[in-house]
């Protein structure tokens, strides 16, 4: 029986892959899918950053994550919170915009926004997507 949230998060590993080859950055994945990561990007210096990756959709201008998890089973629905020392950045594939995505976990606090139009309103607080597209920036140094 097929999983339709399992079938999104397939489905944006893969294109986060694909993203992160074309910058010539490899991607180490894992055995486990128990792990609170899901790959690893590995620079050209061979610097490693473990990636969360999410699929999201555009509401309202907006691409909107929060770090937690949720699921369902037959006890019912599960939300468990993020531990951000579990991993380096989080990777998001947006199938409404057909990119991806790359926000270090010190930009984080518990929820992120990213706008995908310019607003005439910015007073320097909103985050733009088309300003999170490159992957090198997750091996950056910490703002």
């Amino acid at each position: 029986m097929r999983h339709h949230t399992k079938d999104k998060g397939d489905k944006g590993l893969a294109f986060v892959i694909a993203d992160l080859l074309k910058y010539n950055i490899q991607v180490g994945l894992l055995v486990s899918e128990h792990l609170p990561f899901d790959c690893i990007a590995i620079s050209e210096k061979n610097d490693l950053c473990k990636l969360s990756v999410k699929y999201r959709k555009v509401k309202d201008d907006i691409i909107s994550v929060a770090l937690k998890s949720i699921w369902s089973d037959k006890h019912g629905v599960h939300i468990k919170k993020h531990d951000k020392q579990t991993y380096d950045a989080i990777a998001i594939y947006c199938p409404d915009t057909n990119e991806c995505y790359y926000i270090r976990i010190d930009e984080v606090k518990q929820s992120f926004c990213l706008r995908t139009n310019v607003s005439p309103y910015n007073m320097g607080r909103i985050k733009y997507a088309k300003d999170y597209k490159d992957p090198n920036r997750l091996f950056s140094k910490p703002l």
